[in-house]
């Protein structure tokens, strides 16, 4: 019988002689790890992620996690035909907007401002976003949830994300009122009431047109402009002050630009989207521009 030299001590410790159950325990004890990563995994990925939302109403300043809300009993997947965004159809994890709105204690005089990490703020009225009626379009808060991205929105390279408060049925809701890339919901009082210096003079009638044009400046335009100072944005400039559009355009020219910005002039970092009749009427544009030539009569800086 041959026998080989002995190794050394340490050399024995590490090359440890096969037995028959050793294969079969590294067998098993394989199965047992790849079982628990499995297990592991599948738990990972059901785990949502998502951002959370600031919102400052009647508790004052709160936090919501995206992911419990994309996990909330009332959450659901929902179909908008009629994207304003992405213009196109759309499928979006969303939870209703209600159920936010609760948290925050809006009322229906009250304004729902929306606050977009690029600088865009939506006013929205608190009677259109509270409408419950049959027949009424019903507001839903989308969700981006981390595993399952929106793709880019056209001609930018981000997303609509991390919420966007988009309407499945339309009718009578307005292209600026579909905020997005919404990291903010603030309950405040009504535009012209926080900002006094927006309103047309006080001798104007209900009903005028230059009353009409200031409704669609709240919500077509104050969403990147201030009036005399009075707003939130920064987006765009202040269309009042120092001077008021119809004082250095052509009538023609600024009705231009509101249609086809980038006919009129060029930038590489413009932002102004072109309102269409689709957005704007013909009517509703001649509204706007009285507003803005009697503004410039009704100059007047923001109240310390």
């Amino acid at each position: 019988m041959t026998y080989r030299s002995r190794p050394s001590y340490c050399a024995a410790q590490l090359a440890v002689p096969p037995t028959p159950w050793r294969p079969r325990a590294a067998a098993r004890l394989r199965r047992s790890v790849r079982a628990g990563l499995t297990v592991l995994l599948a738990g990972w990925g059901s785990l949502v992620l998502a951002a959370s939302l600031t919102l400052d109403g009647a508790h004052g300043l709160r936090q919501l996690d995206g992911a419990a809300l994309a996990s909330h009993p009332k959450a659901q997947d929902i179909e908008v035909p009629g994207d304003a965004a992405y213009q196109r159809h759309m499928r979006y994890r969303a939870v209703p907007l209600a159920v936010v709105l609760n948290e925050l204690g809006l009322g229906p005089s009250d304004t729902l401002e929306a606050v977009a990490t690029d600088g865009f703020i939506a006013q929205l009225p608190g009677a259109l976003v509270l409408a419950q009626e049959p027949g009424q379009p019903q507001p839903w808060l989308a969700i981006e949830i981390d595993s399952a991205p929106w793709p880019a929105l056209p001609g930018k390279v981000a997303s609509a994300g991390p919420f966007y408060i988009v309407w499945p049925q339309s009718v009578g809701v307005r292209s600026e009122q579909w905020p997005f890339a919404v990291v903010r919901l603030n309950v405040r009082a009504a535009p012209d009431k926080r900002w006094p210096q927006i309103a047309v003079s006080a001798q104007v009638p209900a009903g005028d047109r230059l009353r009409r044009g200031q409704s669609l400046f709240v919500v077509q335009c104050m969403v990147c402009h201030r009036m005399n100072g009075g707003g939130d944005a920064q987006v765009g400039p202040d269309l009042n002050l120092p001077m008021n559009p119809t004082e250095y355009y052509q009538p023609h020219a600024l009705r231009q630009l509101v249609r086809n910005p980038s006919s009129v002039r060029n930038w590489p970092t413009q932002l102004m989207p072109g309102f269409g009749p689709a957005q704007i009427s013909d009517v509703e544009l001649d509204d706007l521009l009285a507003y803005l030539a009697h503004m410039a009569q009704q100059r007047k800086a923001a109240p310390q």
